[in-house]
């Protein structure tokens, strides 16, 4: 039974003619891609944010030669009631460049409204650990927001609306200088409007940070808004043992003059992606503030420095310091120490979360045992892969193997023996491949390679490379053994034995048990009729 609702999803998706829309106060425009409509996860959470939505559908062509002469937006004549948020749902597997059209679109109908990219999730997967497109590249393609799940729209949207809001109450009363608190942090008295727009979206940002690094340059060019610095650096503690410190910059924001002033071969090793490479330039202050546990403020060497520690728990992780140089430079004023000293909290946070979700997605995505990736990895790698190859017209093979025998290890020497075999066999599968190839545990004893741009004659090779490792090497299973282990191995090669990565998968694995079924260590290859037949059935 469709519901009402996505019958008008299905419908406006499916439009290709330029339409007027007649935009509400406080509505959000969802652009829909025609031929994939938005997962009815992503509309049930913008209900439940009881947010009004207008649904878009694009076509791929109308996307790119779509511009605002093209699509015109009703406002009744006020532009007061234009939308406070764009929102487009962003699959994995997307290319950038049909992104960078969306968010072009965007810009030319719906002029500064914030544009959101909202990551699919997949309805087999609720929790999508490949991410080939990371949140700089789709910032650098125009999206202001990243959301990496439906479940945090509801407050994301509303924190927009009420910034929307406060922009015009701001607007409308240019005489308000009360003191402001953002969120839970108290912000210093007197500060300006611009001063209050730029730390509310310098915290706004912190939430969307994936990794440390993003979330450390979010903070660095936040507060390049709010206060002078020839330089901002963010050092992480490299040390375990509380008594020691080892600084290691993350981020760098700025060079001092002196620094300019240096070789540019000196350079060129010092400086990579806007991150220091080099050792011994911290300050003073910020090995200070580290041991002190409280914001330092000196001269240095006719520099005025600030260093604020960077606190998560109850452990000091980090400083983040600032740099004024020049004779015409004064230096940090208190009223700039109160606000940094607010905005520290949040910037540490972010960076110190930013260390969990990394943990958290990396142990998602990997097998406990073998260390290699798994089977959720596996599935969402392998699309990606085969999207990749029909798109530029390469081969993607895959190489399915399964341990000869191996019940019979667990019953004569132990599980202990058998798991560390499954270790062992790991390794001769790491050392056998490319590094641009995946290896996974697929389960129990199977393993899977998938080689991309690899057609049947080179896949051959690496299968039996593999083969004949695995027939010289001796498994100890920790015990010091000397076990011979084989395997049996089947082959399937897009897009010669399949046509998507189900298929493909169905095919290796078919031909894998031709190989058992014959004298085991051995390889097998596909069928296309077996593919042919399962597709029938």
């Amino acid at each position: 039974m469709i519901s009402d609702e996505l019958l008008e999803i299905i419908l406006l998706t499916r439009r290709s003619s330029p339409i007027a829309f007649k935009i509400m106060s406080g509505q959000v425009v969802l652009l829909t891609d025609a031929y994939q409509p938005p997962t009815m996860r992503l509309v049930g959470h913008l209900r439940s944010a009881g947010v009004a939505t207008l649904f878009e559908g694009l076509h791929d062509s109308e996307v790119v030669m779509s511009n605002s002469a093209e699509r015109k937006i009703v406002t009744n004549g006020d532009y007061s009631n234009k939308p406070f948020a764009v929102l487009f749902e962003v699959d994995t597997v997307m290319e950038a460049e049909d992104l960078h059209s969306v968010a072009r679109h965007a810009a030319n109908v719906y002029p500064e409204i914030p544009l959101i990219a909202c990551r699919r999730v997949s309805e087999e997967f609720a929790f999508t650990s490949l991410r080939p497109l990371d949140q700089p590249l789709l910032r650098r393609l125009g999206f202001k927001i990243i959301v990496d799940s439906p479940t945090q729209l509801p407050e994301v949207l509303d924190d927009l609306k009420t910034t929307t809001q406060n922009e015009s109450v701001l607007k409308a009363d240019t005489r308000q200088e009360d003191e402001w608190a953002l969120g839970n942090l108290l912000l210093p008295k007197n500060l300006t409007k611009k001063e209050l727009r730029a730390a509310f979206e310098l915290v706004s940002s912190l939430h969307f940070a994936s990794d440390q690094k993003s979330a450390a340059l979010t903070a660095l060019a936040g507060l390049g808004h709010l206060m002078q610095a020839d330089r901002w650096t963010v050092y992480l503690n490299g040390e375990l043992e509380e008594e020691k410190i080892s600084l290691e910059p993350l981020a760098v924001r700025g060079l001092t003059q002196s620094e300019q002033e240096v070789a540019s071969t000196d350079w060129q090793s010092a400086l990579t992606n806007e991150e220091l490479r080099f050792e011994g330039k911290e300050s003073k202050a910020a090995m200070e503030a580290i041991k002190k546990n409280e914001t330092v403020r000196r001269k240095e060497n006719n520099r005025f420095v600030v260093a604020v520690p960077l606190i998560s728990g109850e452990k000091v992780f980090g400083v983040m310091e600032g740099i004024r140089e020049g004779d015409a430079i004064k230096n940090f004023r208190k009223t700039e120490i109160a606000l940094l000293n607010a905005l520290v909290v949040p910037v540490a946070a972010s960076i110190a979360n930013a260390v969990r979700i990394a943990d958290a997605e990396r142990l998602s995505q990997t097998d406990d045992l073998t260390k290699l990736h798994n089977a959720r990895f596996l599935k969402q790698c392998i699309t990606i892969e085969i999207r990749r190859a029909r798109r530029l017209g390469q081969k993607v093979s895959a190489l399915f193997l399964d341990i000869d025998n191996f019940k019979s290890i667990n019953d004569v020497h132990g599980h202990l023996v058998g798991s560390h075999i499954l270790l062992e066999m790991a390794g001769v599968l790491r050392t056998s491949v490319r590094t641009t190839d995946i290896v996974t545990r697929y389960g129990g004893d199977e393993f899977v390679a998938i080689l991309p741009n690899t057609d049947l004659e080179l896949a051959a090779i690496v299968a039996e490379r593999i083969r004949e490792r695995l027939s010289k090497h001796r498994f100890t299973g920790g015990q010091g053994l000397k076990l011979k282990i084989t395997a049996s191995f089947g082959v399937a090669v897009f897009p010669e034995h399949a046509s998507s990565p189900q298929q493909l998968m169905a095919a290796a694995d078919a031909a894998m048990y031709e190989a058992k079924a014959a004298q085991k260590d051995c390889i097998r290859f596909a069928n296309v009729s077996l593919v042919i037949f399962s597709e029938k059935n």
